[in-house]
């Protein structure tokens, strides 16, 4: 036993355990009856259901810039194509956003009219194929992929209007509902943790148990990609050891 006026429970939260990371710090605080935010795995990848992963997982390796929304939030950034799903910066913070069986939107040409390009394109240059026209957009193995999952005929001069709208569509607002995320094992950060209105927001000390003090990812605090999370778990620990 070690006995103190105060302690600081820095413990941090569930992420990537191969770290060490554990629910230590949930743990001891609902032992003294803090109320919690319900913990999940945040700024992590998606997975990808089998039918669609199977027709995905050939592009493995393949990143392009993207949209990506997810709860209300969208992020421009790039887009991640896994052996199990989706990753890259804007589905890692999309993620954050993201609730179990919600849909996401993806737009692979963010700020382009692609149906009022492919029209234009088929009038002036009828004989190029519709992969050739997105690869000039898009990474070659992905403009494969979206003009045969849109049964697009070999010329563009041979796609009627209802094909241009599907393959425009599949760049544009491509939406699909993740199986899930990989979890723990590789997400970034814990989102929820411990209620923040259990604690003084100037010294972090819990206000049912004085000299208790709660700081980092276990608290109920996440920040985006970029070092946030970082300066949230310093920034607590500091004022936290200012008041000590």
């Amino acid at each position: 036993e070690v006995a103190a006026d105060r302690v600081v429970l820095a413990t941090g939260g569930k992420s990537i355990p191969k770290m060490g990371a554990t629910g230590y710090a949930l743990d001891v605080a609902r032992g003294f009856g803090l109320a919690l935010v319900e913990p999940r795995a945040g700024l992590v990848p998606f997975t990808l259901a089998p039918d669609l992963l199977e027709r995905l997982s050939p592009l493995a390796g393949v990143s392009a810039p993207a949209r990506v929304r997810a709860g209300g939030a969208a992020f421009d950034e790039s887009l991640l194509f896994t052996h199990r799903g989706l990753s890259g910066p804007a589905v890692l913070q999309a993620s954050s956003y993201w609730r179990e069986g919600e849909a996401v939107a993806v737009d692979l040409a963010p700020g382009v009219d692609l149906l009022a390009h492919l029209k234009t394109e088929r009038g002036r240059a009828g004989r190029q194929s519709p992969a050739a026209f997105l690869s000039e957009r898009l990474p070659a193995r992905l403009a494969r992929t979206l003009a045969e999952g849109a049964a697009a005929p070999p010329r563009l001069g041979d796609c009627n209007d209802a094909v241009l709208s599907r393959l425009a569509a599949s760049v544009n607002a491509w939406t699909f509902r993740p199986a899930g995320t990989e979890g723990y094992r590789t997400a970034e950060v814990m989102l929820g943790g411990v209620d923040t209105r259990e604690l003084d927001s100037r010294t972090f000390e819990t206000r049912k148990v004085p000299g208790l003090h709660i700081i980092g990812e276990a608290v109920d605090v996440t920040g985006w990609l970029g070092g946030y999370n970082f300066q949230w778990a310093w920034a607590s620990g500091w004022a936290a050891g200012q008041a000590v």
